[in-house]
């Protein structure tokens, strides 16, 4: 029995140490489980690893690589910042694990960040975790990977953006079909999806590319918030915008939709997100796979003016000529 009792105890002592936070000299806590490798981190090595640090006693996630692009960081012991992983980088190889914990009142005294707020508060800690993907001898070695780490996780975010808009897509059109109802409107739909009313026929041609076509406009969102505009009197711009069809100087919703309009033509533009800011959109005032109306005034169409020729330099040796 008391074999049995001893060799419980020795369990329990050894599980104790292997779960032992040490902590480095700024008062960072970490504890590391090891892979088995004995070769560690070394100076000018870099150091490939996945990384995620969460404000302690909340699911906030402040930052994490492990569903994106892992993180690359070169071994410099002389200029890596203190009270953070880098503190131990040089006791980790590849495969090991680290857990650590931050304390927010030392990253504020050493300005690791800039102070107290809603987020960061006095006396709080950050937990983070780190796994170390790979170590490589040089910055050439770990280049190739990086390249290849950088279009996989493009790759990946643009699938995400795809999966993403096409549910939005699905969801838009609805909303556009319901605007299209409320409002009573008769619309054309353009060949790539822009929906156009004309409320007052204009005189002569058509725009089309290569025109210029002189605008006056007020854009908003479906739920009505103006975003922009230049026909109304507390408008910070109410010149007409000149616009030259083909240039792609405007969004592609315009240069597809203003090819209804007429010198004196006045009417809407319905543009789903895909022909205007898309899924980023254009913050603050557009917000992410907005739909836009613009309210449209065609002042005038007409050949732009070709550019003025640069003038020609002269050649070595000769005077330059005056005109008269």
């Amino acid at each position: 029995m008391r074999i049995l009792t001893t060799i419980l105890a020795a369990s329990v002592l050894l599980f104790a140490s292997c779960n032992k936070f040490e902590k480095t000299k700024s008062g960072m806590s970490y504890k590391i489980t090891s892979a088995g490798s004995k070769e560690k981190a070394k100076q000018g090595n870099v150091v490939k690893f996945n990384l995620e640090l969460k404000i302690a006693g909340k699911d906030t996630v402040l930052n994490s690589t492990y569903n994106g692009m892992p993180g690359f960081i070169v071994v410099d012991t002389a200029r890596m910042p203190k009270h953070y992983f880098t503190e131990v980088i040089t006791k980790l190889g590849k495969g090991d694990k680290l857990q650590f914990v931050l304390s927010v009142d030392t990253l504020v005294k050493i300005n690791m960040i800039p102070g107290y707020d809603k987020q960061f508060k006095r006396g709080g800690t950050i937990n983070g975790k780190l796994e170390v993907l790979n170590i490589f001898a040089s910055d050439k070695e770990a280049q190739a990977d990086y390249e290849k780490e950088s279009k996989a996780a493009q790759e990946k975010q643009n699938a995400k953006i795809a999966k993403e808009s096409a549910g939005e897509i699905a969801k838009e059109a609805k909303n556009i079909e319901k605007y299209i109802a409320d409002h009573k409107l008769t619309t054309v739909k353009s060949p790539s999806g822009v929906y156009v009313v004309i409320e007052k026929e204009g005189t002569g041609a058509k725009a089309d590319s290569g025109k210029q076509v002189s605008v006056m406009y007020r854009g908003y969102t479906l739920d009505g918030t103006v975003f922009d505009k230049n026909m109304d009197a507390d408008a910070r711009h109410k010149e007409p915008i000149p616009v030259v069809l083909g240039t792609h100087g405007v969004i592609p919703g315009w240069e597809e939709g203003l090819k209804y309009f007429a010198k004196g033509s006045k009417g809407k533009m319905i543009v789903p997100f895909s022909l205007a800011y898309g899924p980023q959109g254009s913050q603050p005032a557009i917000p992410p796979y907005a739909t836009l109306v613009f309210d449209i005034e065609v002042v005038d169409i007409s050949v732009p003016a070709p550019p003025k020729p640069m003038p020609v330099p002269p050649q070595h040796g000769q005077p330059v000529q005056e005109h008269k």
